[in-house]
């Protein structure tokens, strides 16, 4: 039985066909990677029996993907097995500056987080983090479009129920006369128990300020204009929570102060996004692989006091992100886009200060942290099945590499072998070798594999059983 689990696998490891470089037309050629070259032939002998993957361009341009990158790989593999030559620095800076940032907190940042017994109460009392509410409400919603004195005109009539309410009237059969929620106000009103967060901010605010028996005054969410009643409050027992409680006061104090500490750092920096910069991000997500000249490169994204944020780091950056990632951030707004580019700064800025404040990593341990992504590349490669060439005593390098990737991508296919994803390593990779996918040949392969499929009967597995004799047409 074969792995079914192969086609999400393929999609996740999808790279935008114009970050591999430009389109090939030579025909009857699906991809080239240096030298090397992926045939139509070949991708549809991979392809053609794996009938539990659709015959899409989505599918063939993974598969070319992940050939190029194996391909990179074993040719890298043959040349140094043992990766000396590849500057892996850029893999782990993230991980180096993080450490310097904790390091720059545990340091620089000195908080009290030390909590009374007695304070401890009075801000669980106050807050009331695991209270369980009961209410009822009344809700009448403006009209669409409504104008000021329509919006008036409703808030007289709430105002005239609230009134009746506080008159005693009936609560349940006021809700039940008037309120537009006609789900809760065919219970009176009820909207059962609900916690902190479950409703709109407004509404919860009013709520758990509220004394039980209490009616509101009216409180306005987006769904309209609320009366609102507190039929019940029920808090678990101080005792049974405070661990984690005090846990969870100490940790908002900490996170309260670092915040001031990382607003202090900004506000000296006084970070500016440029002009016309936002769809150089976008750009950038869908094709995060594309070849850019060292102006472009070294072009300022975000402006600060002493420093830049360049195209070229947000290039990193959305290098070694999911693919997910990379879609969100090539389709998001640009008020979401210029909060990653501050926080990306952010980012810079707190390294900036650690490495101010003598934190940066020792040399020795900047290249103990390389060598241990040496020893993962050359696990990856092992597994791949293309750290250890099988040659031919006098075979050139290249008809080995080429048997060692179409022996891995069948086994991945097959689901004897896991997708193994290279990341940043094969946009490295492909910084060294001319890349292409073409897309005629991603055409071409999906016809041939859609005239093969087409032209074969069914397996007997396939066919359905005949059909049994009716018993009143056998002659005994």
């Amino acid at each position: 039985m074969k792995n079914r689990k192969i086609l999400p696998a393929l999609a996740g490891l999808l790279v935008v066909a114009a970050a591999c470089g430009d389109d090939i037309s030579t025909e009857g050629t699906l991809a080239r990677a240096g030298s090397y070259v992926l045939t139509v032939d070949q991708a549809v002998d991979l392809l053609v029996d794996e009938e539990n993957l659709p015959n899409t361009t989505a599918v063939v341009e993974a598969l070319a993907n992940l050939w190029i990158d194996y391909t990179l790989l074993a040719d890298a593999a043959a040349t140094d097995s043992t990766f000396s030559d590849m500057n892996l620095e850029d893999l782990v800076v993230q991980q180096l500056e993080q450490e310097m940032i904790f390091q720059l907190r545990d340091s620089v940042m000195q908080v009290d987080t030390s909590v009374t017994e007695d304070e401890l109460r009075d801000i669980y009392a106050n807050e009331a983090p695991g209270a369980q509410l009961e209410a009822s409400h009344i809700l009448l919603g403006f009209p669409q479009g409504a104008s000021d004195a329509e919006r008036d005109s409703v808030r007289a009539e709430v105002e005239a129920i609230r009134v009746r309410a506080l008159g005693r009237e009936s609560f349940a059969a006021l809700a039940e006369e008037f309120s537009q929620d006609r789900g809760s106000a065919a219970l009176g009103g009820s909207l059962g128990s609900f916690g902190r967060g479950d409703m709109v901010r407004p509404f919860e605010e009013a709520a758990f300020a509220m004394e039980v028996g209490e009616i509101s005054e009216i409180v306005e969410t987006p769904f309209g204009l609320h009366i609102i009643r507190l039929d019940s409050r029920r808090m678990q027992d101080f005792d049974e929570v405070a661990p984690q409680f005090r846990s969870q006061v100490q940790s908002r104090r900490f996170i309260e102060a670092e915040s001031l500490f990382v607003a202090a750092i900004e506000e000296r920096a006084a970070p500016e996004i440029q002009d016309d910069v936002l769809e150089i991000v976008h750009d950038l997500a869908r094709e995060p692989g594309s070849r850019l000249a060292g102006r472009a490169r070294r072009r300022a994204l975000v402006d600060y006091n002493g420093g830049e944020f360049t195209v070229g780091e947000f290039q990193l950056f959305i290098q070694t992100r999911t693919t997910q990632f990379r879609d969100q951030v090539a389709n998001s707004p640009d008020d979401q886009i210029e909060n990653l580019l501050k926080s990306l700064v952010q980012r810079e800025l707190l390294v900036t200060e650690a490495r101010g404040a003598g934190l940066e990593p020792p040399a020795e341990q900047i290249a103990t942290i390389i060598e241990n992504a040496r020893d993962q590349l050359r696990v990856a490669a092992g597994d791949i099945g293309v750290l250890r060439l099988d040659r031919a005593p006098g075979e050139p390098v290249e008809p080995a590499v080429s048997r060692a990737v179409m022996a891995a991508l069948e086994g991945v296919l097959t689901g004897a072998k896991d997708v193994i994803p290279l990341g940043q390593i094969a946009f490295q990779l492909r910084q060294r070798e001319p890349t292409s996918v073409s897309g005629t040949g991603t055409g071409e392969t999906i016809v041939r594999i859609g005239e093969i499929r087409a032209g074969r009967g069914l397996a007997p597995f396939e066919q359905a059983p005949p059909e049994a004799p009716d018993p009143d047409s056998i002659v005994n």
